[in-house]
């Protein structure tokens, strides 16, 4: 079975519909409840957190995250395909998807976050603002403190499948695979003469997402795709 791993996006849709949000809910809630509710305590404590802490400069971006931050326990939901409105998410597309096939792509699409550690697509998530490079007071670096919980759990759980990884760097540092228990292809996009495709390989990791997700053979559609300016390199 295949199991592919994306970062959230920093642009996210407001508010929400679904019920509010419990840390202890989605699909990994048994194990990481406690872990996300600390992150949760710690932005309020935090007022939300500084400029320099959310990378946001002052203005109403900032006054959002703020806000948003601050009341996270009990906050509105929106299924984390729909929360995440980046350059990934925008070109993976799961909206475009019927309801049936987004349950069976949900199955396949697993979201490291410094919120929750790992969501499943189709998991109920606030709005939020907060990356895993950072150090928020009192656990420190959040990819450092997530790391035991969350290795721990992700590689329980990739356990005996195909796992693609397409993680930026900071999200990595959260999590120590463990490839004897699994297939593991760390993917990077890069240009044809293999220097960094920066931001096109956004674009690049949601159009291949979708082919992934879409595939009976993802080994050979990591061989195959092809892209007018990146090239897969598999690690």
């Amino acid at each position: 079975m295949l199991a592919i791993l994306l970062p959230p996006s920093e642009g996210k849709a407001p508010d929400g519909t679904g019920a509010r949000w419990d840390p202890a809910s989605g699909r990994f809630s048994s194990r990481l409840g406690p872990e996300r509710a600390a992150v949760a305590d710690a932005l309020a404590a935090a007022a939300g957190g500084s400029t320099k802490l959310l990378g946001v400069k002052p203005g109403p971006g900032l006054e959002r995250a703020q806000q948003a931050n601050r009341s996270l326990i009990g906050a509105p939901t929106l299924p984390a395909w729909r929360r995440f409105t980046g350059v990934v998410w925008d070109h993976f597309d799961p909206g475009g998807y019927s309801a049936a096939e987004r349950r069976k792509v949900a199955r396949r699409v697993l979201v490291i976050s410094a919120l929750t550690g790992v969501s499943a697509m189709d998991d109920p998530l606030p709005d939020f603002r907060l990356k895993l490079s950072v150090s928020l007071d009192p656990l420190g670096k959040l990819s450092t403190w997530w790391s035991p919980t969350l290795s721990q759990v992700l590689n329980d759980h990739l356990a005996g499948r195909d796992v693609i990884d397409l993680l930026p760097q900071e999200h990595r540092a959260a999590w120590r695979p463990d490839p004897q228990r699994y297939a593991l292809h760390r993917v990077t996009l890069v240009r044809p003469d293999g220097s960094n495709a920066g931001h096109h390989a956004k674009a690049g990791k949601g159009l291949l997402t979708r082919a992934l997700v879409e595939s009976d053979d993802p080994e050979r559609t990591l061989a195959t795709w092809r892209h007018p300016e990146l090239r897969v390199r598999v690690d």
